[in-house]
C-alpha cells in the first residue's frame, strides 16, 4: 500500500510539473529593418530587437535574401509564406547582433532581404526591407550642407522674397522631394528646382500660411538624408494708433492689432515716445497686452510722438505705427519746492560684528586668527599679544580688508601659546576684543601613529 501511494505522488508531481511547464511561443518580428551600405559585392542592413520577446528568451537572428522577381520574393511581398525553397540562409550560425554584413554577392542584382528571429518556441514572422536594394557601388551617399543660416528658424515678414538655396551631395544624382508640415508643398505657391548640386525652394511673397517646418528628403537607392528648415513670419504692425488724451504730464493712447500676426498669436505690444526736439525713440513700455495705454511722467513745455511695435513668439514686429498728433504738455506756474532732507550721520564707533574664538594649534604648523569689524570712518587695527602691540613682528602677517581682520601665525613654538587681542580705533571710539591660543607639542606616540599610518 506504501508503494502504491509513493508510485502515485511521483505521477502527481510529474503531471503537475508538466502542466506548469511555460509555454515556448516565438518572438514578434524585428522592425526597422534598413539598409546600413551597399556596394558592388556586399549589403550591409541594421534592424532593432523585436518588441515581444515573451519568456522564452531570444536565441538570435536569421537573415535570408533572394532576388526581387523569383516567386518566393513575390509571395514574400505580398505576405504569404510560399516558395521557401527560393530563400537563401545568409548566416549558418544565428547572430545576436543587429547588423549583418551579407557578402560574396554578384554586382547588378536586386535583392530583398529579411530577418527572422529565432529561439525555442520557433521562428518569428520576418521583417523585410521596404523596397529591394540594387546591388551596387554608390559613390557618394546623400548628404544634405544645410547652411548655418538655415539650422534655426528663418524668419522673414510678409510680403518679402524667400529664395532658400540648399547644397547637396550624392552620385548618382539624388533624388529630392520637399513636404511642409508632413504634406507635400503646394507648387502653386511654392517652386521648387533642383539640380545635380542644390535644390533652390522660391516663395515669391511671403504670406503668414507659409510658416511651418519644411523638409527635404535625398534618396540614393537605399540611402537618404533628411534636413528641416523652420520657417516664421513676423507680424506685422498695428493697423492704427490714436492719441485720446493729453492732460498734465500723461498722455492715453489706443491702438488696433496688426492684421498679419505672423501665423501665431499676437504676445504683446512695445510702446516708444520721442520728443520732438531730440526726434530719439525710447521705450516706455514692453510685453504690453492691453490695446491702449496711459503714458506717464511727460516732461512739461515737450511735445511727445508716440509710436507701437507688434510681438509674437518670432520677435518684433519690422515696422510700427505712429501717431499722427502730437501730446503737448503745457507749462503751468507751479513752482517746485524741493524736500528737504535732514544730513544724516554715518559715523560710527569700532564694533566687531565676529568675535575671536579661543583655538589650539600644534606646534610648527601655521594658524591664523579671524575676526570681523565695522565703522566709520574706517576704524585702524592693531593686534596684540599678551597687551604687548606685535607692530612689524615677520613672524605674524597681520591682514585687514574690507572689515575683514587676520593674523596669520608662522608655525608657532610653544612659547607663541597666550592671549591675542584686536584693538579697532577711530574717531568715534576703539572696540577690543580677545581669544586664548594654545601650541600643543606633539607626542611621540602621535608620531609613531602617524609613521605607521604612511607605511
Amino acid at each position: 500500500m506504501c508503494v502504491f501511494l509513493t508510485v502515485l505522488s511521483i505521477l502527481r508531481m510529474l503531471y503537475q510539473s508538466h502542466c506548469t511547464k511555460p509555454l515556448t511561443v516565438p518572438t514578434s518580428a524585428p522592425v526597422d529593418v534598413s539598409v546600413d551600405d551597399v556596394n558592388d559585392s556586399s549589403l550591409t542592413i541594421k534592424w532593432k530587437t523585436p518588441e515581444t520577446i515573451g519568456d522564452s528568451g531570444l536565441d538570435g537572428y536569421a537573415i535570408e535574401y533572394c532576388k526581387d522577381g523569383s516567386k518566393s520574393a513575390y509571395v514574400c511581398h505580398m505576405y504569404v509564406r510560399a516558395f521557401a525553397s527560393d530563400w537563401v540562409v545568409a548566416n549558418e550560425e544565428l547572430t545576436a547582433a543587429n547588423r549583418y554584413c551579407i557578402k560574396n554577392l554578384k554586382a547588378g542584382d536586386l535583392l530583398r532581404v529579411r530577418v527572422v528571429a529565432v529561439n525555442p518556441g520557433g521562428r518569428s514572422e520576418p521583417g523585410t526591407l521596404a523596397d529591394p536594394v540594387p546591388i551596387r557601388e554608390v559613390v557618394d551617399r546623400p548628404k544634405i550642407r544645410l547652411p548655418r543660416a538655415l539650422r534655426s528658424r528663418y524668419v522673414k515678414k510678409v510680403g518679402e522674397q524667400i529664395n532658400l538655396v540648399i547644397p547637396f551631395l550624392g552620385k548618382p544624382k539624388p533624388a529630392v522631394s520637399w513636404l511642409k508640415d508632413g504634406q507635400p508643398v503646394d507648387t502653386k505657391k511654392v517652386n521648387i528646382r533642383n539640380s545635380d548640386k542644390d535644390s533652390i525652394l522660391f516663395i515669391r511673397g511671403a504670406q503668414r500660411e507659409d510658416s511651418g517646418v519644411y523638409e527635404m528628403t535625398l534618396k540614393v537607392d537605399s540611402f537618404e538624408d533628411k534636413g528641416t528648415i523652420t520657417l516664421q513670419i513676423r507680424p506685422g504692425p498695428p493697423v492704427s494708433i490714436k492719441l485720446v488724451d493729453a492732460w498734465g504730464f500723461n498722455a492715453a493712447l489706443e491702438w488696433t492689432p496688426p492684421k498679419d500676426n505672423g501665423n501665431t498669436d499676437i504676445t504683446g505690444y512695445t510702446v516708444q515716445k520721442a520728443d520732438k526736439k531730440t526726434g530719439e525713440w525710447f521705450t516706455v513700455l514692453e510685453h504690453y497686452h492691453r490695446l491702449s495705454a496711459t503714458i506717464s511722467d511727460l516732461v512739461m513745455g515737450n511735445s511727445y510722438s508716440f509710436r507701437v511695435f507688434a510681438e509674437n513668439k518670432v520677435g518684433v514686429s519690422e515696422k510700427s505705427t505712429v501717431t499722427k498728433e502730437v501730446a503737448t504738455i503745457q507749462k503751468t506756474g507751479i513752482v517746485y519746492k524741493p524736500p528737504e532732507y535732514p544730513e544724516h550721520d554715518f559715523n560710527e564707533a569700532p564694533k566687531f560684528t565676529t568675535a575671536l574664538n579661543d583655538r589650539a594649534a600644534t606646534v610648527g604648523y601655521t594658524t591664523k586668527l579671524l575676526c570681523s569689524v565695522r565703522g566709520s570712518p574706517k576704524p585702524k587695527i592693531e593686534w596684540l599679544k599678551n597687551q604687548m602691540i606685535i607692530g612689524d613682528d615677520p613672524k605674524y602677517r597681520q591682514i585687514s580688508n574690507q572689515g575683514i581682520c587676520s593674523l596669520e601665525i608662522r608655525k608657532p613654538c610653544s612659547f607663541d601659546g597666550g592671549v591675542y587681542t584686536c584693538r579697532a580705533k577711530n574717531a568715534q571710539g576703539e572696540a577690543t576684543v580677545s581669544c586664548k591660543l594654545e601650541v600643543k607639542r606633539i607626542s611621540f606616540a602621535t608620531h609613531f601613529t602617524f609613521f605607521l599610518f604612511c607605511i
